[in-house]
């Protein structure tokens, strides 16, 4: 199970009319219904595998430390397995950085994951194209109306992560 940081787990800061990460740990927090999805998850045997974009660190907006505060933070509040972050700025090619799927090949090696049996969840364009890219068995969109074009349709459009895990556990029971 892959599954895109801000949006999904946790709440954006919108900016003009944008999502934005949390800039601090004290605004870091976990959306509704986030710590249910997991447990659901878990409990139907999936690995928690964040792929997340952090591209301000990159750009030297954001401190390395500030990030990784909020990943132990996460890590306390979640069962996750494996959080994978890229911190390339953007601009330029980067097999790590989503769209592309480099986070979910890495992990994917490491954890001995079939991407063919695996989902992703993301609320940005690129989560999805990352998703599709990889070979996922299937994205879900959760559509919070931001004003960007998907590039490639996700399988299924979810209102919330809660609503996504329901319909992945039932997939798999079928």
């Amino acid at each position: 199970m892959f599954l895109d940081r801000d949006g999904v787990l946790n709440r954006s800061l919108m900016r003009n009319g944008r999502p934005h990460p949390p800039d601090t740990v004290e605004e870091f927090e976990l959306l509704p219904g986030v710590a249910e999805a997991c447990a659901l998850l878990k409990d139907a045997g999936f690995l928690l595998v964040v792929v997340t974009n952090q591209p301000d660190v990159g750009r030297g907006t954001q401190s390395l430390e500030v990030v990784e505060a909020m990943h132990r933070k996460l890590e306390s509040l979640l069962p996750l397995d494996r959080i994978e972050t890229c911190y390339d700025p953007g601009g330029a090619p980067s097999e790590r950085r989503k769209p592309a799927p480099g986070m979910l090949l890495s992990a994917s090696r490491e954890l001995n994951i079939n991407l063919r049996e695996s989902y992703l969840v993301g609320d940005r364009w690129r989560d999805i194209d990352a998703g599709a890219a990889a070979g996922c068995a299937a994205t879900f969109f959760i559509d919070y109306g931001y004003e960007e074009e998907l590039r490639t349709l996700p399988d299924y459009k979810v209102a919330s992560l809660l609503q996504a895990a329901k319909m992945i556990v039932n997939i798999e029971e079928a």
